[in-house]
């Protein structure tokens, strides 16, 4: 099945809009003569679960037949030349009916209020926010082989709406070469007269892909939230955390080396650009950081590029070294050509001196520098308008950093049943007259805070939004984080 695809036009392409409707025809019919009418389903199945990641597999398969459909009949030879076209606004037009199979939206209703191409080109745009987390769970290799067994291709088309639509922000060609790779494993050991010893033989040869497609889809789904800039960010105060005592110059360049990486091959069709470009960018992390850390001189001596990476981000945080107080940047800094440098110097800082903080949290301090640099830098004072904004940040800030920062850092150090043993008695100290039902809500509250947000790989919608939330409470004085 090749990678070199340009499927994902499916009802209408975006190239149609300049380049004409025989375009989009004459594209997805050499696709579907290239690959034939079978793998062509699988790689819509596949597409469309990515793209519609919330949607059931009965949805899913009602689009995947009728696109599979469309292009058997207009792809025929002697077909009508406008049969493509006029295929594709029935779907449309049944995509916007009160009754529709498809998966739903909440662009729908908007895009349907169009006609035409523009309508086609609005739906084909749609797409569902990744998932907070992977939600696919492998069976046991046992409970594998009897659904294989049952039905061999509903097993595989169900594995592969399921893990589609949970790894949907890894690269296209990672996701398939890693369905691939496990419907092979499948169809190989269940037949196999000693099937344990054969899923450990090939998972432990697939374990470089697996790996891929789970780091992959961590990075490219924050590079979907965040974009190329906030990215570099993440990536810098990461390595700060790890690595307090290295500066900011020697570390930013591995940062925008990492969201380089990903800015290029997240969304590239080329079958190797994502091994290829983050093998080259850790044998530079590599030769930068073995010789300040030995943690990540441990990790480098492998010999396999992917796994070595893994290594490196599964390193733990650092403890912060005492350090005198972050230097606020200037007015000057801020407003200056080289602002937004100045507003990640001053968060990679923080970062080296709470190395237990959520990258959600230093995100959102990122943000309202941003935000605060937008708004006062053209102002007629910009010196008192930077000075307004940051009243609250620099009144409740460093207490705000310093808790957060613990609660992580006991959540990485406990056991969960110990942590939330050590909330419990935090909480009873500070909140003597509250009622045993208050204390366990807010024990709940801080445990759930800390399992989701507090890990390097935590979801960055969902944190986004709990940090926001929780810094509005703190200024009314209810602060989850206090």
């Amino acid at each position: 099945m090749r990678a070199a695809l340009a499927l994902l036009l499916l009802l209408a392409a975006v190239h149609a809009e300049h380049r004409g409707r025989d375009y989009v025809r004459d594209k997805v019919c050499q696709e579907f003569k290239t690959l034939g009418k079978e793998d062509f389903r699988t790689l819509t199945l596949v597409s469309i679960s990515r793209k519609y990641s919330n949607a059931t597999f009965e949805e899913i398969s009602h689009l995947v037949r009728e696109i599979v459909s469309l292009a058997q009949t207009c792809c025929a030879e002697g077909a009508d030349p406008s049969c493509y076209d006029a295929g594709a606004s029935a779907l449309s037009a049944k995509s916007c009916s009160r009754s529709s199979p498809f998966p739903a939206h909440p662009g729908t209703a908007s895009c349907c209020t169009h006609q035409g191409l523009e309508q086609k080109l609005c739906l084909a745009a749609l797409r569902h926010p990744p998932p907070l987390l992977p939600r696919y769970l492998q069976p046991s290799n046992q409970e594998l082989c009897q659904a294989f067994e049952k039905d061999p291709k509903d097993f595989a088309d169900r594995f592969l709406h399921e893990y589609a639509s949970s790894y949907g922000e890894a690269p296209l060609p990672v996701l398939l070469g890693s369905t691939r790779s496990f419907l092979s494993m499948v169809s190989t050991c269940c037949i196999s007269p000693t099937p344990t010893t054969c899923f450990l033989k090939e998972k432990l040869d697939g374990k470089t892909l697996s790996l891929l497609t789970l780091m992959s889809n961590r990075v490219c789904s924050r590079f979907t939230v965040f974009g190329k800039d906030k990215v570099t960010l993440s990536s810098l105060t990461w390595l700060a955390q790890k690595l307090p005592g290295a500066s900011f110059e020697d570390l930013l360049p591995l940062a925008e080396g990492a969201a380089a990486v990903f800015a290029q091959c997240c969304g590239s069709l080329a079958e190797d650009c994502m091994q290829r470009k983050l093998s080259e960018h850790t044998a530079k992390a590599c030769a930068a950081l073995s010789p300040r850390d030995p943690r990540f001189a441990e990790c480098c001596r492998g010999q396999n590029p992917v796994q070595n990476y893994f290594c490196l981000s599964a390193v733990p945080p650092a403890p912060a070294p005492k350090l005198p107080e972050v230097p606020k940047p200037t007015k000057e800094q801020l407003c200056g050509e080289e602002g937004a440098r100045h507003a990640k110097r001053y968060v990679f800082e923080l970062a080296r001196r709470h190395t237990s903080l959520p990258d959600a949290l230093l995100a959102t301090v990122y943000d309202a520098s941003e935000k605060a640099r937008g708004e006062c830098c053209s102002a007629k004072d910009p010196s008192a308008c930077l000075h307004k904004k940051h009243q609250w940040a620099e009144a409740e800030l460093p207490t705000l950093l310093e808790n957060a920062n613990q609660l992580c850092g006991q959540y990485t150090q406990l056991s969960f049943l110990e942590f939330k043993k050590r909330l419990q008695k935090s909480l009873q100290r500070t909140m003597p007259n509250a009622s045993p039902e208050l204390l366990g809500q807010l024990v709940e509250q801080r445990a759930d805070f800390a399992s989701t947000c507090c890990p390097p790989n935590s979801p960055p919608l969902y944190c986004t939004s709990k940090v926001s939330s929780e810094l509005g409470q703190c200024k009314g004085g209810s602060c989850l984080l206090g």
